[in-house]
């Protein structure tokens, strides 16, 4: 699998372009940008890469993730999926205006499940349900990497104080990912890459789940 991370929007979004090296089938992830610019980038990316764009998927559903959505479902007319506990907030108008975005989204397409898997060419991501920062978060399990969307981040965790946030969620959902192997590369939704080995020692949210 071929990763390129776009760091977009006034937020500083993490936007992934996840393609198969085969196939060169793709999925884009995260699109938090509403500026044509920053999504002509992007789009001039996967055509210099000849990439097939499969799927627009969303970690959660804040706008500063999702915000992309109808610009690059336009453009590639690809189905949106979401979990479907945060499916809902892409029919926000409110949710986009009280956070100033100039864009929405339209809605889902498909529906996420904990254990679904998301496949594009010869890659498969495993869906994990991972609430705390939002009741449909999720985090995508990949061979040795984890897009963790708001849930970690190097050195620190997603905000637990919005409206069907949760710290008890939260907790369990890193839990879950301290559970994955020490090697495994954290992809998150803000701020710079991490190891879940690297976090275990030093982030002190996960420094619990140490053994």
């Amino acid at each position: 699998m071929k990763i390129k991370m776009f760091t977009v929007g006034r937020l500083f979004t993490n936007c992934y372009v996840l393609s198969c090296k085969q196939t060169k089938e793709a999925i884009i992830l995260d699109p938090g940008f509403d500026d044509a610019n920053e999504a002509e980038k992007i789009f001039q990316y996967t055509k210099t890469e000849k990439l097939q764009l499969k799927y627009i998927v969303n970690t959660h559903g804040h706008p500063d993730h999702t915000c992309g959505n109808g610009i690059v479902k336009k453009e590639f007319n690809i189905p949106i999926l979401i979990h479907e506990y945060d499916a809902y907030m892409l029919k926000s108008r409110r949710l986009f205006s009280f956070f100033s975005f100039k864009t929405y989204s339209p809605p889902a397409d498909l529906l996420l499940h904990n254990g679904d898997f998301i496949k594009f060419g010869k890659v498969m991501l495993k869906v994990m349900h991972t609430p705390g920062h939002t009741r449909g978060s999720i985090s995508l399990i990949g061979e040795k990497e984890v897009f963790s969307g708001d849930v970690l981040f190097a050195g620190s965790i997603g905000r637990t104080d919005f409206p069907e946030s949760s710290n008890h969620d939260m907790f369990n959902s890193l839990k879950k990912l301290a559970n994955l192997p020490d090697y495994f590369i954290v992809y998150p939704g803000h701020g710079p890459l991490t190891r879940i080995g690297e976090e275990k020692r030093n982030n002190p949210f996960l420094q619990s789940f140490s053994e």
